[in-house]
């Protein structure tokens, strides 16, 4: 069974960690991943380098342009990457635009990140219908998990189509905005909140853009499985560097 799905059903709420693959320093990736996982992580997502993203906050289109400027590419990720799953078990997903995955090959992709050990992939502009089209049968035949998006804006139905065409997790974006961190959640957010947790959906949500804290992780995760964190995260890695992780993750998953 895929690993994602495994973590999905252990008690508990979920701390993700997105961070840009080869930032701060090219080398960074999987001393990165191996320091978030001693630390108590449970899923990790690597950020794909992109020279345009869209969706993203200052801190990760930053943080991106530098991973290309230090060298990142799609093929250096996968050299870096193998081997990762003699030392580390828990799920790792791959976060990008499909543009690099489209000019690396779609199939290609899809096999070298099964080959690595590598459990599914977020996409934000990969269309449900597209991918149900024309790729869900590569992405079935290695394995991975396709991990949808939804936000304040999207429609009962088609969050009903994307529960049903689910398998790993549904990312639950707090807002309407680019990713950042903030410093808390308004009125709107919390009745999007209670709105996806009354519809009793199949899969379970995790929780993505403005989630920086203790305070913010406990507030997306009172009616969601998890929360994901990766501007703040970003911001400290930029500020202490990677031999600091353990403060990073202590000051989110405040034990009970």
């Amino acid at each position: 069974m895929n690993r994602i799905t495994e973590k999905l059903k252990e008690d508990g709420k979920l701390l993700s960690i997105y961070f840009t693959a080869g930032y701060p320093e090219l080398q960074d990736t999987v001393p990165i991943i191996r320091e978030l996982e001693k630390h108590g992580v449970d899923m990790i997502e690597i950020g794909l380098p992109f020279s345009d993203p869209l969706a993203d906050g200052p801190t990760i289109q930053e943080s991106s342009t530098a991973a290309l400027r230090n060298g990142m590419s799609t093929e250096l990720l996968f050299e870096q990457l193998e081997g990762i799953r003699d030392s580390v078990k828990i799920p790792l997903i791959i976060m990008g635009y499909f543009n690099p995955v489209l000019q690396y090959g779609v199939e290609a992709f899809c096999s070298r990140c099964a080959a690595i050990g590598i459990d599914g992939l977020i996409l934000p502009d990969l269309p449900l219908d597209v991918y149900q089209d024309e790729y869900e049968a590569i992405f079935k035949k290695y394995g991975l998990l396709n991990m949808f998006l939804i936000t304040p804006q999207t429609s009962d139905e088609r969050i009903k189509q994307i529960d049903q065409a689910s398998e790993g997790f549904i990312y639950m974006v707090s807002s309407a905005s680019t990713t950042g961190a903030k410093t808390g959640f308004g009125k709107e957010q919390q009745q999007y909140f209670e709105r996806i947790g009354s519809m009793q959906l199949e899969h379970q949500q995790i929780v993505g853009f403005g989630i920086s804290n203790a305070e913010t992780f406990g507030r997306a995760t009172q009616m969601a499985k998890g929360a994901i964190i990766g501007s703040a995260f970003i911001k400290f890695l930029t500020r202490e560097g990677k031999e600091h992780i353990e403060k990073f993750i202590k000051s989110i998953k405040i034990p009970a």
